[in-house]
């Protein structure tokens, strides 16, 4: 269970009770942009690979396809038992440790790229800069990356999101209007930003997969009990039926920030025992 005071008014959420539908359902980042990745040099072959928060591993599970080798955490072990299931259905070898991204110990410059996909802002940052400071080789990257719909742009997720916010007033995440952030102030004392990157694309949904994405939602089906779930889930069911056929696309944005750490050298220290 977690609970932050500045996400959705401090009600507490567990990313544990969606872990059925997060495998099934949350869709993973289109194969563009693992073309603009592999640009930037992250994900290649024969990498070290850190991934933070990584659910059901969806972005571990991809860099380990490229060749790349890759350790995922994730605080939820529902989330980290699922993650594991799809690795070993794919036949890849990652190694997957149920464990608070801030309490997680690994030797110095152990690591080319740390990934966190969606999840940074549930971290305690202060903690979290001198561990990723300390954890990444000379020149290594830590690469946030996201994938958010668009309901300012797409009608489908804007009526979704209204019917979530009948269910949970507290979820904070609706009304999502696009990226605008080039650089995080917390980054600027400690990392040179490489690149941000966004751009815009449609990702195909049926009316069930978009229900399990929908049900999948921190507001949803990571906060609310097993019943209003059920009763969302019919409603988004309705509504669905109403205004949208059985295949769409949602339109959603994806981007990045790639960050290196500013004196790596002096990152470094004690291995943990």
């Amino acid at each position: 269970m977690i609970i932050k005071t500045n996400i959705d008014a401090g009600h507490a959420f567990d990313w544990g009770k969606t872990s059925l539908d997060y495998a099934a359902y949350r869709p993973g980042y289109p194969a563009s942009f693992y073309t603009v990745l592999q640009a930037l040099g992250i994900g290649t072959p024969g990498q070290d690979i850190l991934d933070l928060g990584t659910g059901t591993g969806v972005l571990a599970r991809a860099f380990a396809q490229q060749g790349a080798r890759v350790i995922g955490i994730d605080i939820a072990e529902a989330q980290i038992i699922a993650a594991q299931q799809l690795a070993a259905q794919e036949h890849l070898d990652i190694r997957f440790m149920t464990c608070a991204a801030e309490e997680a110990e690994f030797y110095p410059r152990s690591f080319d790229i740390i990934s966190c996909g969606q999840s940074w802002l549930y971290f305690d940052t202060q903690r979290m800069i001198p561990l990723v400071k300390t954890w990444l080789k000379p020149g290594g990257k830590l690469v946030l990356t996201y994938l958010s719909w668009l309901p300012r742009k797409d009608s489908i997720a804007q009526a979704s999101e209204q019917l979530i916010l009948r269910y949970n007033p507290h979820w904070s995440d609706a009304d999502f209007p696009g990226s605008r952030t080039i650089q995080h102030a917390w980054s600027r004392q400690d990392f040179r930003l490489v690149t941000y990157h966004a751009y815009e694309e449609g990702i195909p949904f049926t009316r069930e997969s978009w229900r399990g994405r929908m049900r999948v939602c921190r507001g949803i089906g990571a906060a609310l009990p097993a019943d209003e779930v059920v009763r969302f889930d019919q409603g988004h069911d309705a509504l669905l039926r109403r205004i949208a056929p059985e295949t769409f696309t949602i339109l959603h944005q994806v981007w990045l920030h790639a960050y290196t750490p500013l004196g790596d050298s002096d990152a470094v220290q004690t291995a943990p025992s």
